[in-house]
């Protein structure tokens, strides 16, 4: 075991509180972590499905049924919980190895501001205790929701996938099924218009933070893991914060070859995400049909392009570049305080390889979403959805497959299977 997992396991995890109920005894290709917080019955269908799956006898799954106190929890929640315990303990083990962590019952509670991603961390923990101890550090440990569904070969992929040499994290191809009346497919098409075009511009813009962060559509090897102090405890966001730190330690790939089905129910639990941005749609508080613009993307390019294409640049010189970008870019990066962390980069990297990787992990995910609203708020302010969409996929040299033009006089927002239609291409990018 390497020191890194022991230090680990020695000191950042809470596996004492909550102990993990249940023992795997066969083989073990990988660990799915599943925090379910008021999810029965849906969460045996997840279960069905990766029974069903092929390879799922080389898998073992950890639920971790969590809940805050009931001052902090909803009675329904509460009770479900119960009835997922419940359903665990009468699971079938020779189907799929299921283990599980009570972070529900009376006594057993999360704290009063935890929340997803503790109840991750949990079961991540207690993932790498089991395969620190068989010895397998470079299988995955990978992540889902208890309202998601998998396709029969997820497993297959992964193992796959995993099985090479050198892997770090990956992200799988998901899509949110388009249900419910009018409204809600309005939502979940416009949510996940957002999501597809702020990854796809921030890949043609040469980020490396253009992957799609979904807490159901991830995995990272144990080594991973343990390399960034595991799992964040964030009540939302969890997921972001984590891919990130992958992408700073190493590499985050895409796999090929399934698809990840998360729910696009709406939800007021957390501050955001998928079930948030779907509420709030239906609620109607805000024009939804809005992206960032486009120009803040290129200037992101461009800003990216000037830092790699002149590694031994003075800070003062970077910052006479962005001002011709965009005067705001330079704004930005001035009270970010660039020119201090930039000097510091210079001085640690011994190779421009060095100097890339540090100028990307301060210039990370984060910060260049905060740059993007900056921008937007001085000086670019969103644009239609639709118009938006256009533009990318000129970027990447793609014909739209409906007529997307602003004077077409086509009204997209209401037009549902045209939309559809083009939420598939941007999937298949």
């Amino acid at each position: 075991m390497s020191r890194t997992v022991t230090r680990y396991l020695e000191k950042r995890t809470q596996r004492e509180d909550w102990p993990l109920t249940g023992n795997l005894t066969g083989a073990c290709r990988s660990l799915i972590v599943i925090p379910a917080l008021g999810e029965y019955p849906g969460i045996l269908d997840t279960l069905q499905d990766l029974a069903s799956c092929d390879g799922h006898d080389e898998t073992g799954v950890i639920v971790v049924v969590n809940n805050r106190d009931p001052a902090h929890a909803s009675p329904h929640d509460i009770a479900a919980n119960a009835q997922t315990l419940t359903a665990l303990q009468q699971w079938d083990q020779r189907r799929l190895q299921v283990l599980w962590i009570d972070a529900s019952s009376a006594g057993n509670e999360l704290g009063a501001k935890e929340g997803v991603g503790l109840a991750r961390k949990l079961g991540m923990d207690w993932g790498l205790k089991i395969l620190a101890d068989r010895d397998q550090l470079q299988s995955p440990l990978i992540c889902l929701d208890g309202d998601t569904r998998v396709d029969p070969d997820y497993l297959a992929v992964l193992h796959r996938f995993f099985a090479e040499p050198d892997r770090w994290a990956a992200v799988l191809p998901y899509a949110h099924p388009i249900e419910g009346d009018k409204q809600q497919q309005a939502a979940i098409l416009c949510y996940e218009f957002f999501l597809r075009y702020h990854a796809g511009q921030l890949t043609w813009a040469g980020s490396p933070y253009g992957y799609h962060a979904i807490g159901s559509a991830m995995a990272c090897t144990g080594i991973a893991y343990a390399a960034i102090s595991g799992m964040n405890r964030r009540q939302a966001g969890e997921d972001f914060y984590f891919l990130q730190q992958l992408a700073k330690t190493g590499t985050i790939e895409t796999i090929p070859g399934t698809v990840v089905r998360p729910s696009g129910r709406a939800s007021h639990r957390v501050p955001f995400g998928t079930g948030r941005r779907v509420q709030r749609f239906l609620d109607g508080d805000e024009e939804e049909y809005l992206l960032y613009h486009p120009d803040s993307y290129d200037a992101i390019r461009r800003w990216l392009h000037a830092v790699t294409d002149a590694p031994e640049a003075t800070a003062q010189q970077l910052l006479d570049v962005a001002g011709t970008v965009d005067e705001q870019l330079h704004e930005f990066l001035t009270q970010a305080n660039f020119a201090i962390a930039w000097d510091k980069m210079r001085q640690q990297a011994s190779t421009a390889a060095a100097a890339s990787a540090q100028f990307h992990s301060w210039f990370d995910g984060f910060r260049t979403l905060k740059c993007i609203h900056h921008l937007r708020d001085i000086a670019l302010p969103d644009v239609p959805m639709f118009e938006a969409i256009r533009v990318l996929l000129s970027r990447l040299q793609m014909d739209p497959v409906i007529d997307l033009h602003p004077d077409s006089g086509h009204d997209l927002a209401d037009d549902l299977a045209g939309q559809r239609q083009l939420l598939d291409q941007l999937r298949s990018l």
